[in-house]
């Protein structure tokens, strides 16, 4: 699926990569990555980007990937859009990578009637997109973003939880545009990797983001015991 093909995320319908990598005509590397969170709603994974802001919480994250986070000053408690998060983190590998991931709003990637239908129609709860740049000093655009990838979280609440569709375009909006470099630069062995690193970070949020988000929002969303009534 090209980038520009984005907005089939906001149908539930399944696509034909949900799970895995493809290497594009473009010379992009597009990988999907499909996760299960039981007893998540897509509401928490949005407050969770505005509350993590330190190295252990992102710890938290991935506890064996995630190595160090920090934001640059347009992030504030509760805001992350338009701010950048600067991470250390492997991608189930030794080799540590330096991602500098800006948030983007995403109604101006999906439009915003789009998104508002999906979410009426209870096809997609939440979505948190980003353009990413590698290395220290990544590739930025005319507006000083890292640039050179993109990634999309698009979250669908269910009965159960939450199903989580990530998506990334490795080489996508950056200033390489010939395919074979692309391919020299962004290999196919990156795709196994991503799979396992996104499947395995949502994991493990899924596991602490429910009482996580009950406890720090308890004075706003009032707690129900899991005892019944």
């Amino acid at each position: 699926m090209q980038f520009a093909d984005r907005k089939r995320l906001l149908d539930p319908s399944p696509l034909p990569l949900e799970m895995g990598y493809e290497r594009l005509d473009t010379g992009v590397l597009h990988i999907a990555v499909r996760t299960d969170m039981p007893g998540c709603k897509g509401k928490m994974l949005d407050w969770w980007f505005g509350w993590f802001d330190n190295t252990q919480k992102y710890v938290w994250w991935h506890p064996t990937d995630h190595v160090s986070s920090s934001w640059d000053d347009a992030w504030s408690p509760g805001s992350y859009v338009g701010s950048t998060n600067i991470v250390k983190e492997r991608m189930s590998t030794p080799e540590v990578h330096d991602v500098h991931i800006h948030f983007l709003d995403p109604a101006d990637v999906f439009g915003a009637d789009e998104l508002a239908r999906a979410k009426a129609e209870g096809k997609v709860s939440a979505i948190v997109v980003a353009q990413t740049g590698i290395g220290e000093e990544p590739f930025r655009d005319e507006q000083g973003r890292p640039c050179g990838a993109f990634l999309c979280h698009v979250v669908r609440d269910t009965e159960w939880g939450a199903v989580l569709r990530s998506h990334f375009w490795l080489g996508e909006g950056g200033p390489l545009d010939d395919p074979d470099i692309l391919a020299e630069v962004i290999p196919d062995e990156a795709g196994p990797g991503i799979v396992r690193h996104a499947y395995n970070e949502f994991t493990y949020l899924s596991h602490l983001l429910p009482s996580l988000y009950i406890a720090e929002r308890r004075d706003i969303e009032a707690p129900r015991d899991p005892w019944p009534e």
